[in-house]
């Protein structure tokens, strides 16, 4: 008695592998943009910088990459020359006194507030 032996070409690979790493790779994002917005809605991020008594109150462009800003912190208002590449300090004044009219007036214009730091520190 003579078995025949049958040798069977062995097949393309079917996407079967490619579908499930496909598929474990895109679960894994999802976790991870799924986590991501629950520590922003629950609060569990850091503290912003508002929040830690840092306010950017004013800014101006002077130049293509450079701007003057005013920063209030909480003993001092800071005017800051930023560059990309570092952060001068150009003019330190007093806290902001708090009142009714400065409460109101939030909306006051960059160039009149630097006329009137420039005034202050006696350059015109």
């Amino acid at each position: 008695m003579k078995t025949q032996a049958t040798v069977s070409q062995p097949s393309a690979v079917s996407g079967a592998p490619l579908l499930q790493v496909s598929g474990a790779l895109f679960g894994i994002i999802a976790v991870i943009l799924i986590a991501a917005w629950l520590a922003k809605r629950f609060g569990f991020g850091g503290r912003t910088a508002s929040s830690r008594g840092l306010k950017v109150t004013a800014s101006s462009t002077v130049g293509p990459r450079e701007r003057v800003v005013i920063v209030d912190v909480e003993d001092a208002r800071l005017v800051l020359g930023v560059t990309p590449t570092n952060i001068n300090l150009l003019h330190k004044l007093p806290p902001a006194p708090v009142d009714s009219e400065a409460v109101n007036e939030k909306n006051v214009d960059f160039q009149s507030v630097m006329k009137n730091l420039l005034k202050r520190s006696g350059r015109s």
